[in-house]
């Protein structure tokens, strides 16, 4: 996904950034519509190899049991985010609190305490994954960000946020495993080469 910026109408004043959002969302559906750091991004629809990773990376934490009571596996939740007044991320994929859905905050966006882990699988718009996310999602205080960089062929894996970054970061190639850290809630580790190979433009 190539996101763009896009800078709202001033007619009698500029109107608020979450109402021009909500109106390109609306004006281009299956659009990915994000405010980080107080600017509006808007992103095509993802291609299918990426479609085909996200569920990939699905499965190994719903074989580890953490769809169910205490959590649950999503795609597409709203984050709210701290580093702006109408700041929000729809990560890819996220693990949330099953009580998730009592601490909703405003525009279809929860409260980053509900999440254990965000991830996002990279389109064009990788630089902004790699480096505007780290930065909102270590603000927020996300536990774990994990990045399938397909650009590169490589997961990356980052804990311990502080202040606007993540003092861990741990970078995986084809023929690694990726574990991810025990307190999400289960032993769960990824398989570098198949989410690759899972996510990689056929023919």
């Amino acid at each position: 996904m190539s996101a763009a910026a896009v800078e709202h109408p001033c007619d009698d004043g500029p109107e608020p950034l979450l109402v021009t959002a909500n109106r390109l969302a609306e004006q281009h559906p299956g659009y990915g519509v994000e405010i980080i750091g107080g600017v509006i991004t808007v992103a095509p629809p993802p291609d299918g190899p990426h479609a085909d990773a996200l569920t990939t990376l699905m499965i190994p934490f719903l074989a580890a049991g953490l769809h169910g009571t205490e959590s649950r596996v999503l795609q597409g939740i709203g984050l709210w985010l701290p580093s702006g007044p109408e700041d929000y991320a729809i990560p890819d994929l996220a693990l949330v609190d099953a009580d998730f859905d009592a601490h909703l905050i405003e525009n279809n966006c929860y409260d980053p305490a509900v999440f254990r882990l965000v991830l996002e699988v990279t389109s064009s718009n990788y630089n902004s994954d790699l480096r505007h996310k780290v930065a909102a999602y270590a603000e927020a205080k996300i536990p774990v960000y994990v990045i399938l960089d397909r650009k590169h062929s490589r997961v990356h894996v980052l804990t311990e946020p502080g202040g606007g970054n993540y003092d861990r970061h741990e970078v995986y190639a084809p023929g690694q495993r990726a574990p991810l850290p025990a307190s999400i809630g289960a032993a769960v580790e990824l398989d570098v080469a198949e989410l690759i190979a899972s996510g990689r433009a056929r023919g």
